[in-house]
């Protein structure tokens, strides 16, 4: 029996949380590499927040997508972990946060309770709270508001029009051992895509995540958003995106950029145009081979779960463009 390494399994670790990162692991778990995604814990909204508030939980819930793009149990069980109860005293919960909480609570240890999920979902990989503690996220914009909670901030319109001072964690989150090491050992890190503030800086306030990264000597890849949110993001561009992420995380930090070159349907942008707008590229970019551009938008309209009290993005990156596009940079 051979002890050899196949030296083209890479080992895969997705950064961010919420949708982005259930769409990149979805289109990454088709190929066989080793995939770890660290999630954000700011998460306070929704059935999520309610678990927080009532329970003392950790945030479960992108945890849990995470933990359903990389699971090959049958489909009727996925299903099963993203059903949102309509009605009734469980009103908005989704029955995936309900059992990870449960199970949080009767292990008494998120670690425990995120294996035993990941065996009856049959996951391929490892899904990583970025930190252990709880926290809130805080922004203190340039006029000296402050809004405090991802979901209160996520629903803020302020944000482009007084700008952001300072956002941070409260109280300051020491980062979980298991990502550092993950994030040390990395191949390929890949960040985004996501809501920039509330999604994926988060992850970069934990102390010990950014150092781990610029540690690291993993291929560094990050996805830009397709649309731009509106009172967060106004007119920002793919290198505006880049920016602000690696005020964090250093300049050139990122080896490529990928960023979408195909705009969607003037009929789907039209319907969008409350929430964003498309994400232009720089001409400066244009001529960066650290940037990539690609036709990345899903052909599938997303449709919201009557269900689901938490406003969602309609134009989604394709999981299978975003991964085929991932792979080709390794």
């Amino acid at each position: 029996m051979s002890n050899k390494v196949d030296k083209s399994v890479k080992n895969i670790v997705v950064i961010g949380g919420g949708t982005g990162t259930f769409t990149v692991l979805s289109g990454l778990k088709k190929y066989q590499h080793n995939l770890t995604a660290v999630v954000s814990m700011a998460d306070d909204g929704g059935s999520t927040g309610r678990l927080r508030d009532e329970l003392g939980a950790l945030p479960p819930g992108d945890i849990r997508q995470c933990l359903v793009a990389l699971s090959e149990a049958d489909l009727i069980l996925r299903d099963l972990f993203n059903y949102r109860f309509d009605g009734g005293g469980l009103d908005g919960h989704s029955f995936g946060n309900l059992f990870i909480s449960a199970l949080e609570k009767i292990t008494g240890d998120i670690d425990k309770a995120l294996e035993e999920v990941g065996n009856v979902l049959k996951i391929r990989g490892r899904v990583l709270p970025v930190t252990l503690e709880k926290v809130q996220l805080k922004a203190k914009l340039e006029n000296g508001t402050e809004v405090e909670g991802e979901n209160e901030i996520n629903n803020s319109w302020l944000l482009s029009k007084f700008g952001i001072k300072k956002l941070f964690l409260n109280p300051q989150a020491k980062a979980n051992p298991k990502a550092v090491q993950a994030i040390l050992g990395a191949d390929v890190i890949v960040v985004g895509p996501g809501n920039i503030y509330c999604s994926i800086v988060p992850n970069f306030l934990v102390k010990g995540i950014p150092e781990a990264i610029k540690k690291s000597k993993a291929l560094k890849i990050y996805n830009s958003n397709l649309m731009t949110k509106h009172g967060h993001t106004d007119e920002f561009r793919v290198s505006d995106f880049v920016k602000t992420i690696e005020q964090h995380l250093g300049d050139k930090v990122f080896d490529y950029v990928i960023w979408g070159a195909k705009k969607p349907s003037a009929a789907l942008l039209k319907k969008y145009s409350h929430e964003g707008d498309w994400v232009e590229p720089d001409k400066k970019i244009l001529k960066d081979k650290r940037f990539i551009g690609a036709n990345l938008v899903s052909p599938i309209l997303y449709r919201q779960d009557p269900a689901d009290k938490l406003k969602r993005t309609l134009i989604r990156h394709d999981p299978d463009k975003l991964a085929k596009t991932i792979i080709s940079l390794l």
